[in-house]
């Protein structure tokens, strides 16, 4: 089975939601700025529970992109070594975009994710309970902080980047209206506030 790896842009993605790659065979790479002194606890103990696949690279160097040519570089050092390997960058960053599409042109599998939950091994399936939907859904809001979507719209994109298989505004008004139910979110005149378990 090919490796999937995730390297991870902590310079602009903070995870919160790691151990979401427990249950799977993923190798884990976190590459840290020079400039960036300390690693959240949560972070550091999910890494710890993933052993030897999970490293943290602190990159050498500062300036524009400076950790980002670290990602490729290491994306470019695996693919050779492993050609079959798959690839998540989990990076905000929309210059990886052009690269990307260069690789996948070239048979490298590899593509861009802002949030864990987005790596399709991760996704969601419609057959899974409300329950188990509804917390894959807050871990996944959980990890976002301060830039949780703020319209039901937005937040409906989101929860529907999580399947698998794309949902229909039939099911996605459904979730909707159970996180209301439950509490989790509130709704005013489209406008979205949290009130998710810490």
């Amino acid at each position: 089975m090919p490796t999937n790896y995730v390297l991870i842009d902590f310079e602009n993605v903070h995870p919160k939601n790691l151990e979401l790659l427990l249950e799977h065979p993923f190798k884990v790479f976190v590459f840290v700025g020079e400039n960036q002194a300390r690693i959240p606890f949560d972070l550091a103990d999910s890494m710890q529970l993933l052993g030897k696949d999970a490293k943290y690279i602190k990159i050498a160097g500062t300036g524009q992109n400076a950790l980002d040519f670290h990602i490729a570089y290491y994306v470019g050092e695996l693919a050779a070594a492993e050609p079959d390997a798959y690839f998540h960058i989990i990076s905000k960053d929309k210059g990886f975009d052009p690269l990307i599409r260069h690789l996948k042109e070239r048979r490298i599998r590899v593509q861009r994710e802002q949030d864990l939950g987005e790596i399709p091994l991760l996704q969601l399936s419609e057959k899974s309970s409300v329950d188990e939907q509804i917390a894959a859904i807050v871990k996944n809001l959980g990890g976002r902080g301060q830039s949780r979507p703020r319209k039901v719209k937005t937040l409906q994109n989101t929860i529907n980047s999580l399947f698998a298989t794309k949902l229909d505004q039939k099911e996605l008004n459904e979730i909707v209206n159970e996180m209301k139910r439950r509490k989790l979110i509130v709704v005013r005149q489209n406008n979205v506030s949290y009130k998710l378990p810490h």
